[in-house]
């Protein structure tokens, strides 16, 4: 809920409160706003800066640096991850430089993966054959690039013990995410798979991130189930949507099952599920459109008018929405109620 200077004059209006103190309020919560927003020119140089530096380490990775060798891949992470560590600690240290300080942290653990690869290649151990160039991690699936994964994983997790940065949470989530599909080779036992078999796996996959997101929702200050609920929602819904089915009634379930997911946005208060909800619904009444009732001149206009009706209906939930949802919140079990991240 968010409070503007109509509200509080409303309120004086009300006789809820003086004139005197809605404008002593005002001015308080602009102070309290003012201190707590991180969102200006520096900050986005901040993130902007670390997403040039994580690009230039991970996406656009040139070839050349297979030149350097295993050996010499892992010495040039390692020193990058081991000053990025020294420099975000310094910056973290200091009350106003808290945003810097953690981002630096994170592309500490961001030199993960290149690391582990150059160990790999230095050894020649891999758990499925050697994957290729380390450009081609974010290429192919291949089951040789887990521990790089898991390793980045671990690596995350140990940083959030010390640095409570929910940036943090993306590179842990990201590894998830590609683990999702490079673990299908992994747990079949072979390097060639079908493409339904790695569906399933990134379906079960991103179920169980979102079950772990879900779990660490609202249970701190910070916000550290974001990232695991996108990537989440990446594995689980592009394994899903991905599914080729013949049959119209799985595609109407398919279609339903996202209609879930954006009332699951509501009880959440996420909107990332609302997101992909409303793409696959989008999908499935694009799929209505150009193959169900391709050659009826109805559909447009009964598309149109269940259109306008939702349209209708929001409106309606604006006007009463605290109405409605105390009405629903008063006869929502007890026990269910504990289940909403906001309970907490």
């Amino acid at each position: 809920m968010k409070i503007t200077r109509d509200d509080l004059n409303w309120a004086a209006g009300q006789g809820i409160l003086s004139s005197e103190q809605s404008n002593k309020l005002w001015q308080a919560l602009e102070r309290r706003s003012q201190s707590h927003s991180g969102f200006d020119i520096a900050t986005v140089a901040y993130y902007f800066g670390a997403l040039i530096v994580m690009s230039a380490m991970g996406w656009f990775m040139t070839l050349g640096w297979q030149n350097f060798g295993g050996v010499g891949m892992f010495l040039i992470a390692a020193c990058y991850a081991l000053a990025f560590t020294l420099a975000g600690l310094a910056l973290w240290s200091k009350d106003d430089l808290k945003i810097p300080g953690g981002l630096v942290v994170t592309l500490a653990v961001w030199m993960t993966p290149l690391a582990i690869y150059g160990l790999e290649q230095a050894l020649h151990v891999w758990p499925q054959g050697n994957p290729g160039t380390f450009r081609d991690f974010h290429e192919w699936i291949r089951g040789s690039w887990f521990f790089m994964e898991l390793g980045t994983i671990v690596a995350g997790l140990i940083a959030l013990r010390f640095v409570r940065f929910p940036f943090l949470t993306f590179p842990i989530a990201f590894s998830l995410w590609y683990m999702s599909m490079d673990v299908t080779p992994l747990l079949l036992g072979q390097r060639e798979f079908t493409w339904d078999q790695r569906l399933w796996v990134s379906l079960w996959f991103g179920l169980i991130i979102l079950l772990i997101s879900y779990m660490v929702d609202r249970r701190t200050k910070e916000d550290f189930a974001f990232w695991g609920y996108l990537f989440g929602l990446l594995a689980f819904w592009g394994g899903l949507s991905m599914m080729q089915s013949g049959s119209e009634l799985n595609k109407f379930l398919y279609c339903m099952l996202n209609v879930g997911l954006m009332l699951v946005s509501v009880l959440l208060e996420r909107k990332a599920f609302i997101v992909f909800g409303a793409l696959g619904v989008f999908g499935y009444l694009g799929h209505l459109s150009y193959t169900v009732f391709k050659d009826s001149m109805m559909f447009p206009f009964a598309l149109s008018f269940l259109g306008l009706l939702v349209i209708y209906l929001g409106v309606k939930y604006h006007k009463n929405s605290e109405a409605i949802e105390s009405a629903v919140l008063s006869r929502m079990p007890n026990a269910l109620q504990r289940f909403r991240p906001a309970s907490r």
